[in-house]
């Protein structure tokens, strides 16, 4: 049970280190695209791939619970978008064919898309609206991503592959949903409102 201990220890210094990392300004525009696009009516539509995909489905219930137009990409029943439509594309790398090509899609058509990455230098930060830069290892890790993870001591087996990104974008994500929350006058009961009723 070591490994397990000091694998639960070191992404829960990471999340709290990426914190300092997290440019508040970028949050606060995400935070107010959202909240404009839930006053105006305008569809979010949540793009991502594997573990990435599953962050943003979680990411998208939320919304839905708070009475957002929101769909996942992949979906039967996601429907046409519009100018003026919301697009999160979720990728570690920001270079997963998928996400990048649906993104360039929806700007296209006209849609804001707003990338969450770890590299803001990537295909789909630089075609995006808005960066929201979360660190974490990805699968093609680069030399910072090494020294940032060496610097407050956390090593490869202790949290594989994506994983550090993964998971501070659901914590940055949810937190999110938090601060949505309080703008829109929701409380949790709203939210349980919403929930699903029909569960086996």
């Amino acid at each position: 049970m070591r490994v397990f201990r000091e694998s639960f220890t070191a992404i829960s210094k990471f999340i709290l280190f990426s914190l300092d990392f997290i440019k508040e300004s970028d949050i606060s525009k995400f935070i107010e695209t959202l909240y404009s696009a839930y006053k105006d009516g305008k569809k979010v539509l949540i793009i991502g791939a594997g573990r990435s995909g599953l962050v943003g489905k979680a990411f998208a219930m939320r919304l839905m619970h708070l009475g957002f137009s929101v769909y996942v990409l992949g979906e039967t029943i996601v429907p046409a978008l519009n100018p003026g439509d919301i697009v999160i594309a979720i990728s570690g790398s920001g270079r997963t064919k998928l996400v990048v090509t649906a993104a360039e899609v929806s700007k296209s058509i006209g849609a804001r898309v707003i990338a969450v990455t770890s590299f803001r230098n990537s295909p789909l930060a630089q075609i995006s609206d808005l960066v929201i830069e979360v660190p974490g290892r990805t699968k093609i890790s680069s030399e910072d991503d090494y020294n940032v993870r060496q610097l407050i001591g956390i090593y490869e087996p202790l949290a594989p592959l994506g994983t550090l990104f993964e998971v501070t974008t659901m914590v940055t994500l949810d937190a999110i949903i938090s601060e949505l929350m309080t703008r829109l006058g929701k409380t949790e009961e709203d939210l349980r409102q919403r929930h699903a009723n029909i569960e086996i």
